[in-house]
């Protein structure tokens, strides 16, 4: 332990001595064209260079780290797991837009902060201690040896790879937005950059590598996220402790949401969106129509522009305009559709935000109209939190990391480290959203266009989603309204926006790298060791040695890295969005059958087996019913009327957990029960 105390000790020492070299250089000139590079790559060669020191292939090193690991490191380990894209990147955004309480019928951030913690408290009470006690690799290894048969196993494994992959693709795709901020490379290259550096760490040690890496990129992640936010708490507080001082900041936050709702200014910029939103009403009316209207009124503009020598500017932003209109009725209706919500949310006060400090939208004594938004809103909240706490506890790469430490006592003290380590930045992250609205509605707002901060056109070139500016009432001054900052934005922008030094930028893009790395790390070994040992090798009647599966296993996490970094690259949503899925699907798939089968001896093999296809089947059939690709190619007879009680497809898991515990209880009350095996 002295010795491990001793590395990991050294290890600090070496991260803050590197973060006053990088200090020290940016005031000696060094310029922020080389900051940002040596930021992507020093961290991500020492994860490397750990993962070659933690390489092996020995079967019980690689699956479960020789069960040794001790619980307090254990839990940084499992922090970091859980400090992914979502938390890091994406949790103080949410409640940067939507507030603690949400609106348009989107849960509030403070749904994704009580979830996933007291989903830990699932954990250690009902599940970790109990999958230790079994000595078993993977969870799929758990369902094989409390009900027996094969089926259980598959469901689980493929349960495993689809939950794990849907959550994959969105650390990859925070990824990618970090390494191309960082060195000015294209969104694809900036995926593969840092695709490389998740390869090193899993590809040569397996767990055992994997667990010191992310020991060391929880201190990064640590660090990235405390920093920033605490210059900001001294330089609008005089105190550092942004958790205790920023409630101060709150209703300053109120008083400037009056003022910008009885603007003039911000009045007009919403009038403009609602004129834009009616002109998409009546394209919609007859769209091939107009989009042959389009066409040629764009066409003549070009050709008059041409005919008259008019300047180059005009003639490209037409020719440009000309070039993007949608290729088919189809295609223009889906994208209309799309601009129409978008401008019917920012023609509402504050651009559609909710009030920062707003339990939930509407009132419940209002109107029928205020009492249903209301409801809607709390509805998702709550469903939106149960999906996630369940959810922590039906992880299979988070559970997973406490099959490493040595013994029962030690997976739940394990557990109570990891809610300390979890907490130390999750009590913070409310606080960095209400530091930064300030930041914005201060020192963003009202200033001119032609004196905007460069980083907005930077981070505007990496994804027009992110973030975009338009002069939308021509009066040359940013409106709040004309401001649209995403979810993936405030995180990795909060130095540029509170005007801290450079070197700070390149410290939190390394710990959203860092985050988002480790998470990825334990998701790619869940899915290849759930097809390649619980799928591949487990259904063959030749025996396979130890080593033979640790080398499929490599080779299988590679071709997985692979395809979910050309699904990011696809850039398919939101990370919050993509990560609450990946919950709702393991709160479903896995959470009845297995706390059934722990506690109730009389659960049985088809019992479970009805359960968990049964509740992932609902919650896929509810989520995928609501994307648009689906809503094209399928009979609306197929689909469900709309929303079920208001629940957003994200939270779909609230309804097949409950299906899943009604059919396990049900079918096993109807099945002859199985004798339980020896655990």
């Amino acid at each position: 332990m002295w010795r491990i105390h001793r590395v990991v000790g050294l290890y600090c020492l070496c991260v803050i001595a590197f973060l006053l070299l990088m200090t020290w250089a940016e005031y000696q000139g060094l310029s922020r064209h080389w900051i940002g590079p040596i930021f992507l790559f020093v961290p991500v060669m020492a994860y490397a260079i750990i993962g070659v020191w933690g390489r092996t292939s020995d079967a019980d090193e690689y699956y479960v780290a020789g069960r040794r690991i001790p619980p307090m490191y254990n839990g940084m380990a499992a922090a970091a797991d859980w400090m992914s894209a979502a938390s890091f990147i994406s949790l103080s955004g949410a409640l940067y837009l939507q507030g603690f309480g949400g609106s348009s019928g989107q849960p509030g951030g403070l749904a994704y902060l009580l979830g996933w913690t007291g989903g830990f408290c699932l954990v250690a009470m009902l599940v970790a201690p109990h999958l230790r006690a079994m000595n078993i690799y993977t969870l799929p290894d758990f369902f094989q040896m409390r009900f027996g048969g094969k089926w259980p196993r598959i469901i689980a494994a493929w349960a495993s790879v689809l939950c794990s992959f849907t959550y994959v693709v969105a650390q990859i795709y925070g990824v990618g937005l970090i390494a191309s901020r960082l060195t000015g490379v294209q969104f694809e290259i900036g995926i593969m950059l840092g695709l490389g550096g998740v390869l090193l760490c899993s590809f040569l040690g397996g767990m055992r590598a994997v667990t010191w890496t992310q020991v060391a990129q929880y201190v990064v992640i640590l660090l990235a996220f405390l920093i920033p936010v605490s210059w900001l708490a001294y330089k609008q507080l005089g105190n550092p402790v942004a958790a205790v001082a920023y409630a101060s900041q709150l209703q300053k936050i109120a008083e400037l949401e009056a003022q910008l709702l009885s603007s003039a200014q911000e009045l007009s910029v919403r009038n403009t969106y609602s004129e834009r939103a009616d002109l998409l009403e009546a394209k919609l009316q007859d769209v091939p129509l107009a989009l042959e209207r389009e066409r040629l009124v764009l066409h003549e503009r070009i050709r008059y522009l041409r005919s008259n020598n008019g300047d180059v500017g005009p003639i490209v932003a037409a020719s440009r305009e000309y070039a993007n209109l949608p290729n088919s009725p189809q295609q223009a209706e889906q994208q209309w559709r799309q601009q129409l919500h978008e401008y019917r949310e920012r023609a509402q006060p504050l651009a559609g935000l909710p009030r920062h400090s707003q339990p939930f939208g509407g009132d419940p004594d209002g109107t029928p109209q205020e009492r249903e938004q209301f409801n809607d809103e709390r509805n998702n909240f709550l469903a939106l939190m149960f999906c996630l706490m369940l959810g922590t506890a039906g992880l299979p790469h988070l559970l997973s990391r406490y099959y490493t430490v040595p013994s029962v006592s030690a997976a739940r003290t394990s557990v109570a480290w990891t809610l300390f380590f979890i907490g130390l930045l999750y009590l913070t992250a409310p606080a960095l959203a209400a530091l930064i609205k300030l930041e914005v509605m201060n020192h963003l707002v009202g200033v001119r266009f032609d004196e905007l901060p460069t980083w907005i056109a930077q981070w505007a070139r990496v994804d027009a989603s992110l973030l975009s500016v338009e002069d939308v009432n021509h009066d040359g001054i940013l409106q709040f309204g004309e401001l649209r900052l995403g979810a993936d934005l405030i995180m990795l922008a909060t130095p540029e926006i509170g005007g801290l030094p450079y070197v700070i930028a390149g410290l939190v893009a390394a710990g959203g790298l860092a985050a988002a790395l480790s998470t990825a790390d334990g998701l790619l070994l869940t899915i290849s060791n759930a097809l390649v040992r619980d799928l591949y090798f487990h259904r063959r009647s030749r025996k396979v040695s130890p080593e033979q599966r640790v080398i499929v296993s490599k080779f299988m996490l590679m071709t997985v890295a692979l395809l979910a970094a050309f699904v990011a690259g696809q850039r398919p949503s939101d990370i919050l969005p993509m990560v609450a899925a990946s919950f709702s699907i393991a709160a479903s798939a896995f959470v009845p059958a297995m706390v059934l089968g722990i506690f109730w001896r009389g659960a049985t093999r088809s019992g479970a087996v009805a359960g968990m296809l049964s509740g992932l089947l609902l919650t896929l059939y509810y989520m995928l019913a609501h994307t648009t690709w689906v809503q094209q190619w399928v009979p609306p007879s197929l689909l469900p009327d709309g929303l079920w009680w208001g629940v957003q497809p994200g939270a779909a898991g609230v309804f097949g957990v409950l299906l899943g515990v009604g059919m396990t209880v049900g079918v096993s009350w109807l099945t002859p029960s199985q004798a339980l095996r020896k655990q």
